[in-house]
């Protein structure tokens, strides 16, 4: 590859770290081709783009980053390939998924919200965080549960009135 061509294949990494929220570097090197067709069908299905990188090009555009991802540095070895999403805990769950069937893909890092997660321990807690779309809905859950119980008090206490009124009515 060209120095020319590597500066340009830099400068589009550095773009895309620039723009993702979140992201997760994944080993998928021993998947055969069928596995790594599936994964590829599966990410493109959830809105995860998936690419392979050389550890070198990908370090450069940390490197050129405004973000610190120096703590991901140590995991740029071997086989790389970069999962990027909108939604934090959508790669992790596909990961899981997938890992029911095979010991592939491992996530060597994962960069969510501004923090780094390191090894493949992490999984769980990277599958089970919460995106921002759900957090607001459980916020309005929390805020609606005591309006829900006030109306439903007094729906079944008018109810309730209008039955004790009805019976003096009839005697």
């Amino acid at each position: 590859m060209k120095r020319e061509d590597k500066a340009v294949v830099i400068n589009e990494l550095a773009q895309k770290l620039k723009d993702a929220s979140h992201f997760y570097l994944t080993d998928i090197s021993s998947l055969n081709a069928e596995d790594t067709s599936n994964l590829r069908r599966k990410c493109f299905e959830k809105d995860i783009e998936l690419l392979v990188v050389k550890n070198t090009l990908l370090r450069k555009a940390m490197e050129q980053s405004e973000r610190d991802y120096s703590e991901m540095f140590e995991v740029l070895k071997g086989a790389t390939s970069i999962m990027f999403t909108d939604a934090a805990n959508v790669p992790g769950k596909l990961i899981k998924e997938l890992r029911r069937k095979s010991d592939k893909p491992v996530v060597k890092a994962a960069y969510v919200e501004e923090t780094v997660y390191i090894g493949d321990n992490m999984l769980d807690t990277l599958a089970t965080i919460k995106s921002k779309n759900e957090l607001i809905a459980d916020v309005i859950s929390l805020l609606q549960s005591p309006a829900k119980n006030v109306v439903s008090a007094l729906q079944s206490g008018g109810q309730t009135i209008t039955g004790v009124l009805k019976t003096l009515s009839e005697k």
